[in-house]
């Protein structure tokens, strides 16, 4: 569930995340990075802190909702941002 998931899917090495990268084992293979975000003013924020993933699932015409995992806490979260922000997008194959 959410509450192990961010560590069983993030890198599990210091080499892109921040200290101390909490329950990273990327037992899934997912190797999730932090690639930050982009405000809606523009700036850059959060690499190497935070990985950001846009869902497809919209919450209304100006929102969508994001999963997001950190440095610092071990589960994957979930929230809203308004589409004007920018977050990371992650294709993965069906099989």
């Amino acid at each position: 569930g959410e509450n192990v998931a961010g560590g069983k899917l993030k890198e599990a090495d210091l080499l892109h995340w921040d200290s101390p990268n909490t329950d990273a084992t990327n037992e899934t293979g997912f190797a999730a990075l932090p690639g930050g975000y982009r405000m809606s003013n523009g700036i850059f924020t959060g690499l190497n802190g935070y990985g950001k993933w846009w869902t497809a699932t919209p919450v209304n015409e100006n929102d969508a909702w994001f999963r997001y995992m950190g440095f610092d806490f071990g589960n994957v979260k979930r929230s809203i941002f308004d589409k004007n922000f920018g977050c990371s997008v992650r294709c993965v194959k069906d099989l």
